[in-house]
């Protein structure tokens, strides 16, 4: 049997036990007629925005395809890159749709298995989660096998293509879902919490169904998206490295390919040890056995595939610096935790010093991550060189299948426990559902640090190979520091994700206003609180969705554009932009989202009846906190890690242009 083939089988394999996940989901029984409206509701809005969204994104990809089709023949990029462009375009766009759809269905189907038992629960909002994973990397290895099986080692460059794609769709995915979640969240928590003092997921607020219907345009299309594309360009990255450096003859280019297809497989056997009392635990133990599993697979097949373990090395080098930030970004963010008690504790003098405590943590938690990338990149370069960074981003992508699952289980269990509350389904079952969210918000923290340390060593990973593309195909190019070209491009590049962040956070901030205006005009006008009149769910639906759409075009172009004008100016200049880019990209990222994490889980501290308990004015201190590091770790944060990727990739599919200009 040719070895390759294992790449197309195991993502067969994954597409069929993501329909299979689906066709559980689906059976199970959605409830009461209450929570089906309000899922109902749910779902309809969902779809309502990636509609648009995705209207939104065809004008720009169709635009981009006709100009690689263009430049294609002026310049050595190959025509087949415009077909790549629109096939990793469509396949990232569908494994956001598919799994997205299928969350929006599992949220009632979770909070009716809580009437049952906690596990229950647990078993099915991960079931639905595994359908967006096993999607991700199934659809990914796919993609990337077809062009390798058509044109063999000349799909090295083409499928740079494929990468630009997926990266397009995700950043528009991950910025217009993450304004649209984060400016509804702000809606709901600032003026039902704090200003009229009614829980979380009350149903008298207008802002709730919106705010429920962006935990899943965010964190879970958004999300598989962003990873989609962090996946595949990392393979990619890979085999164009091992074609440049001519290493371990034919085995160089499909070595990548075979190493995630054994992710696969072991994602896939771990899922049966998801099981345990604790929900935290059940999540753990499928990671950690994947992880193993994983690891023996990957150390057998290069042991008799290359015959030199240094690649394996390469591998377990990122694997494990991935179960490190996993770790850290648990322990900076959880609830159960020192960091996230501290916030809450400061919470106690107000708002302020709550969101300066936060802050120092968020500063504090780079530590780790940056310390612990750095060693990783370095001891991937000493075993197998530049080919080792980019399988150092494989070994840490490689059990996505799983990890996946579990990040995007959260938004799952949040909306059930949003549904309990609203349809009213008893103290026990709201705290079932409550539990296992709580569970949730440390995945998706945990998820949300993995995909930015993944993004950056992936980036890393593709700084090498431009480079080494551009060496090979003649650029002259001084990449010492001594060169003012680098230095300036060093430069634009450090600022580039701060300019990013302004743009992101201030767009959530004027949808939100919008929003918390029109909360605010219900609650006057209608006597919503008094029991007078009905919320309007619809109208704070729309004000998310155009803001979303509105303000996520800015910040998307100016991944692709900037790079493209500097490449044009100077190769070495563009050189330096990227790694400007990814240094201060990468530790900004890391700030964010980290902080964000912390804010969230120290206002869940506080619920969970510490410090005064809910209605406090330690709670509604946090709660201001809360805030304000929403759009922080659910927009600019994760943002940041596919600015940097994009903007490699798209360096990479303009060298040529850039080269001849």
């Amino acid at each position: 049997m040719d070895i390759s083939l294992l790449a197309p089988l195991s993502g067969i394999i994954a597409l069929l036990l993501a329909a299979s996940l689906a066709y559980y989901v689906l059976k199970k029984p959605r409830g009461n007629k209450k929570m089906i409206e309000i899922s109902d509701h749910i779902y309809k809005g969902a779809l309502t925005f990636l509609k648009e969204e995705y209207r939104i994104i065809a004008v720009f990809a169709t635009a981009v395809v006709i100009l690689l089709a263009i430049a294609s023949l002026f310049t050595d990029i190959p025509w087949e890159t415009s077909i790549a462009f629109a096939l990793g375009a469509l396949f990232s766009a569908l494994a956001g749709n598919v799994g997205m759809r299928i969350a929006t269905k599992a949220n009632s189907r979770t909070a009716e298995a809580c009437k049952e038992s906690m596990q229950k629960g647990l078993t099915l909002a991960f079931s639905s989660g595994a359908v967006m994973g096993l999607s991700v990397v199934g659809l990914g290895i796919i993609g990337i096998s077809i062009f390798y099986f058509i044109y063999g080692s000349k799909s090295a460059s083409i499928l740079f293509g494929f990468g630009f794609g997926a990266s397009s769709i995700a950043l528009f995915a991950r910025v217009g879902g993450g304004i649209y979640t984060k400016s509804a969240d702000i809606g709901a928590d600032l003026v039902g919490k704090v200003e009229a003092g009614i829980p979380e997921d009350d149903p008298r607020n207008p802002a709730v169904i919106a705010d429920n219907v962006g935990d899943n345009v965010g964190d879970v299309a958004g999300m598989g998206a962003d990873l989609f594309e962090s996946y595949v360009d990392s393979i990619i990255s890979g085999m164009s490295l091992g074609l440049i450096l001519s290493l371990y003859g034919k085995y160089g280019i499909i070595y990548p390919m075979v190493i995630a297809s054994l992710g696969i497989f072991s994602s896939i056997i771990a899922m049966i040890f998801v099981k345990a009392k604790n929900p935290y635990t059940a999540l753990r133990n499928g990671l950690f056995g994947s992880t193993i599993i994983f690891s023996i697979l990957s150390f057998i097949v290069t042991y008799y595939l290359i015959g030199d373990l240094s690649p394996f090395f390469a591998i377990f080098v990122g694997l494990i610096d991935g179960v490190i930030i996993g770790l850290s970004t648990e322990y900076f963010t959880s609830h159960q935790r020192k960091p996230a008690k501290k916030i809450a504790e400061a919470a106690k003098t107000g708002a302020a010093t709550n969101i300066l405590m936060g802050l120092s943590v968020g500063m504090l938690s780079t530590l780790i991550p940056i310390i612990a990338t750095a060693i990783a990149m370095v001891l991937a370069y000493e075993f197998s060189g530049f080919y080792g960074i980019a399988l150092a981003a494989i070994g840490m992508l490689s059990t996505l299948g799983i990890s996946l699952a579990t990040d995007c289980y959260g938004p799952v269990a949040d909306n059930a426990a949003g549904i309990s509350e609203m349809a009213g389904l008893g103290e026990e079952v709201r705290r079932r559902t409550e539990e296992l969210d709580a569970v949730g918000n440390t995945t998706a923290a945990m998820g949300k640090g993995f995909a930015i340390g993944s993004a950056a060593i992936t980036a890393l990973a593709l700084i090498f190979t431009f480079v080494n593309r551009a060496l090979s195909l003649g650029a002259k190019m001084d990449i010492s520091l001594t060169s003012p070209y680098l230095t300036a491009g060093l430069f634009i590049g450090g600022m580039l994700p701060f300019i990013f962040s302004a743009v992101t956070l201030g767009a959530v901030g004027k949808t939100a206003e919008k929003m918390v205006n029109e909360v605010r005009r219900q609650f006057r006008e209608k006597g919503i609180l008094e029991g007078k009149g009905k919320p309007d769910y619809e109208s704070c639906i729309r004000i998310s969705t155009r803001g979303a759409l509105r303000e996520m075009v800015a910040p998307s172009l100016l991944a692709v554009v900037v790079p493209i004008v500097v490449g044009i100016w100077k190769v070495e200049a563009l050189a330096g932009l990227l790694i400007g880019a990814t240094a201060t990209g990468f530790l900004l990222a890391i700030f964010l989202a980290n902080a964000g994490g912390a804010w969230d889980n120290a206002k869940k501290y506080i619920e969970e009846g510490h410090l005064g308990g809910k209605g406090s004015d330690t709670h509604k201190a946090a709660v201001v906190g809360d805030t304000v590091g929403d759009p922080c770790k659910d927009t600019s944060g994760p943002s940041l890690n596919i600015l940097i990727k994009l903007m490699s990739i798209v360096s990479l599919v303009f060298l040529p242009l850039f080269i001849s200009a």
